[in-house]
């Protein structure tokens, strides 16, 4: 459908009323009648009229002594919930989808539970030789590049209390295995806004992931790409799947409600 189909099937009061809390949204401060009505190219008695009706739904708000107009609780309230309803699996999903068309290695989501690693979602590469972890798989935050990512947007005290439950099993020679170095791994990873995993619990596997914000600038979820060390070279990671995993984990980022890059 067209967008000239779509206009002729919209409601002219709604558009304006809508038109008019978006400005006061876009304008960031209390505006007068008379601001709002030139900005939209609309009469001052059809701005009042929509101003008086969504006023009484608490939409808008009138400051009594300038008589200006701003947002009322129940936009905020409404945009909370909005962004509150958010389904990151259902953001990511597409991402997940390119991910894996850009690299053919598999892509990952997953978040922190109790200390562990939980992949909630996974796009598997077209190669033979691939990295499968079913949705709802756990696995140990200090030694994969996910949890690592998780990890790293918590504070010294978090870190402390989670490593007390950690088994620090050594996976192989590459494995943090002591609270002291995770704790450098995560000041790395917060410094440069990714993480790897370079045969940390499997011996030839690799992994990067960065970090996914909400509109709060909270670290809720982690995206990554894992394969072979094979595939995955050295320089293969630092030119193209570190700034890819990066720059989507903005996108879902941005979708999710927040403006600024992912950071911790």
């Amino acid at each position: 459908m067209d967008d000239k189909n779509n206009k002729a099937k919209t409601v002219q009061s709604v558009e304006r009323a809508l038109a008019i809390m978006d400005a006061l949204a876009q304008e960031g401060s209390p505006m007068k009648l008379s601001s709002i009505s030139k900005q939209l190219g609309l009469n001052i008695s059809t701005v009042h009229r929509l101003l008086n009706t969504l006023m009484v739904w608490g939409y808008v708000e009138q400051d009594p002594y300038m008589g200006k107009y701003r947002l009322g609780i129940k936009s905020f309230e409404v945009g909370n919930k909005a962004l509150y309803s958010l389904d990151i699996r259902s953001v990511a999903k597409p991402f997940l989808k390119k991910l894996v068309d850009k690299s053919n290695e598999t892509a990952n989501l997953a978040i922190l539970v109790e200390g562990e690693v939980v992949y909630i979602d996974q796009v598997e590469t077209h190669n033979i030789i691939k990295m499968f972890a079913s949705p709802g798989t756990r696995g140990p935050s200090y030694c994969t590049g996910s949890g690592k990512a998780l990890l790293a947007s918590l504070n010294d005290y978090e870190i402390n209390r989670l490593a007390r439950s950690f088994s620090f099993q050594s996976y192989t020679d590459k494995t943090i295995t002591n609270v002291e170095d995770l704790k450098k791994e995560l000041s790395l990873i917060r410094k440069q806004g990714y993480s790897l995993d370079l045969g940390e619990l499997e011996e030839d596997v690799r992994c990067v992931a960065a970090p996914v914000s909400n509109h709060e600038g909270k670290t809720v979820a982690a995206i990554s790409l894992s394969g072979p060390q094979t595939r995955m070279s050295d320089e293969y990671l630092q030119d193209e799947l570190i700034p890819l995993v990066i720059d989507t984990a903005r996108q879902i980022s941005h979708l999710m409600g927040w403006d600024d890059p992912p950071s911790y």
